[in-house]
């Protein structure tokens, strides 16, 4: 019996080996921009955002565009484009669309529209939240040339901030060509919950690890969704 028991338990072992070997790689492609706006042209703007979302839905590989005020600073935008793969992504880019965006948001914009291709480090499931309340915290994180131990601090970060109570997303994104630069995109249910993030055990600890290899500040900003 014994036997039979390790046999199996051998059995399932090499299965579970196979089906991770087996899996593919996560090939789904982001953009992270930033652009300031003048204020005047806020509301042609976010026109100009939706109209641009929605036209991209017919391209192939569309997965999801999300666009974010900054809290206490209108017309600051952070725009997250998700798709398919690079390849969907570098289509999309080409198209009429995209340049018809840019061009339309040109005369209104204070910056320059900075935009920056990224991969996935860490990915949990999002919940809804229909209150439509939740307040976005997006870090970017710039890591110095030796610190090779930040992808992991992040995906230990994310994986235990997703159990925290009012957490509705946490994911990290690396950038695409240089992977000592990390997105980070928090979703809360409300400020306390991000207030009590921010005073967890594990978030001092990261950030305590994280200071020696930091590339520079964290650039912390706290966004409202535009839907």
């Amino acid at each position: 019996m014994r036997n039979i028991g390790m046999q199996r338990l051998l059995l399932s072992l090499i299965s579970t080996a196979l089906l991770a070997a087996q899996a593919p790689p996560d090939s789904t492609a982001y953009t992270v921009a930033y652009v300031d706006i003048l204020p005047a042209s806020r509301t042609a703007a976010i026109t100009a955002l939706k109209q641009y979302r929605d036209a991209s839905r017919k391209d192939d590989g569309f997965q999801r565009i999300e666009f974010f005020e900054q809290a206490g600073r209108p017309a600051h935008f952070c725009i997250m484009e998700t798709w398919a793969n690079s390849r969907d992504l570098d289509t999309h880019a080409a198209s009429g669309n995209a340049k018809d965006f840019l061009n339309r948001i040109d005369s209104m914009r204070l910056s320059d529209y900075d935009q920056r291709p990224y991969k996935t480090l860490s990915l949990g499931a999002a919940h809804n939240d229909k209150s439509g309340r939740s307040t976005f915290v997006i870090t970017h994180v710039d890591i110095g040339a030796q610190g090779t131990s930040a992808s992991d601090l992040l995906r230990k970060l994310a994986e235990t901030s997703r159990k925290e109570e009012g957490n509705l997303r946490f994911d990290v994104l690396q950038h695409t060509m240089r992977a000592n630069h990390f997105t980070v995109i928090e979703e809360w249910r409300t400020a306390k919950t991000i207030e009590a993030h921010a005073a967890a055990a594990h978030t001092k600890e990261y950030r305590n690890n994280l200071a020696p290899i930091s590339g520079g500040p964290l650039d912390e900003r706290l966004y409202k969704a535009v839907e």
